[in-house]
């Protein structure tokens, strides 16, 4: 595969290193991180009831993750 280079200013070139992971190359920054999709390309997508019930779900969840570690010990004892 062929390479290009580019340059980036310092502000930027900081911002695209703290994304990079161990083991990245920037390549693989710029791949991943342009392979995001940004919350706003979604907007809309959820009726408002949909909305409600995923977010009640999301809730649901994260209640049931704060008592696991109780259950846990619960069933040690």
């Amino acid at each position: 595969m062929g390479a290009k280079n580019i340059s980036l200013d310092n502000e930027a070139y900081e911002k695209l290193r703290v994304k990079k992971r161990e083991g990245e190359s920037f390549s693989d920054v710029v791949k991943r991180l342009a392979g995001e999709r940004s919350l706003l390309e979604i907007a809309g997508i959820l009726s408002d009831e949909e909305a409600d019930e995923l977010w009640d779900a999301i809730e649901e969840r994260r209640a049931e993750r704060e008592r696991e570690p109780d259950d846990i010990a619960d069933r040690m004892k």
